[in-house]
């Protein structure tokens, strides 16, 4: 295993949404303490819900915390698959209403058209980013980097922190295969990458991933194989 890969098994759910919770408070308090500000990078999924429902309640100098997508399908706020809804009816609740949201999807057309925009936005941010926390899917996509999708090699090698993605349409991404994401230069501006995945199909998708192999066959292994930044994986049944 690679020194970089830190692993956080859990025996239950509640105890893994604990320390993920306390562990995310911290490294944002840490943030502010050493910058003035933090930025916290949000995934959607289920996997981190409970989490942030336990940060939205606690007390953190949550006006001096950026909080911004890690990815975004292309589609409105009021689509049920919007990412930036998702996190704002879990996360921005509460004291974390304070927070400054920055999020990806802008009017243009297309994710290509409004990439410009959004790469402004996000590099007004500060940089390192204190935390970003990535998902995985079954098919080893992490954020939006999805194998051999259109805009994929772009996306790992740019020096742009987001890019546009055109997936090829599957099971996992369903009808809506055009998103923003974060790049991984973007992903290895964080000064740590905290992966969250559950059940026993997912850690065996991560354990492949890990093993090495190419990585547009699957994107996760863009993060497990470098040396650059810590990776805490947390995971439970």
């Amino acid at each position: 295993m690679s020194a970089n890969i830190i692993e956080k098994f859990f025996d239950s759910k509640d105890a893994y949404n604990a320390e993920l919770g306390e562990d995310l408070a911290k490294c944002l308090a840490q943030g502010i303490e050493q910058d003035g500000r933090a930025v916290l990078m949000v995934s959607g999924g289920s996997s981190p819900a409970p989490a942030y429902r336990y940060l939205s309640g606690l007390e953190l100098a949550w006006d001096k915390i950026d909080v911004a997508m890690v990815d975004e399908r292309w589609v409105e706020q009021s689509h049920d698959k919007s990412n930036e809804a998702f996190i704002k009816s879990t996360l921005l609740q509460d004291k974390a209403a304070a927070a400054n949201f920055v999020t990806m999807k802008n009017p243009a057309d297309s994710a290509q058209l409004g990439q410009a925009e959004c790469q402004n936005a996000y590099a007004a941010l500060k940089q390192n980013f204190d935390v970003t926390i990535l998902g995985m899917g079954p098919d080893g996509h992490t954020a939006s980097l999805f194998p051999h999708a259109q805009g994929l090699d772009n996306a790992l090698t740019t020096t742009d922190l987001v890019a546009a993605i055109d997936a090829i349409k599957s099971d996992v991404t369903g009808d809506i295969t055009e998103r923003m994401t974060l790049t991984r230069a973007a992903i290895l501006q964080s000064k740590v990458i905290k992966l969250l995945i559950s059940g026993e199909e997912k850690l065996a998708v991560y354990k492949e991933a890990k093993a090495g192999g190419e990585v547009a066959d699957m994107p996760l292994r863009a993060i497990l194989q470098q040396k650059k930044v810590p990776v805490e994986v947390y995971w439970t049944a």
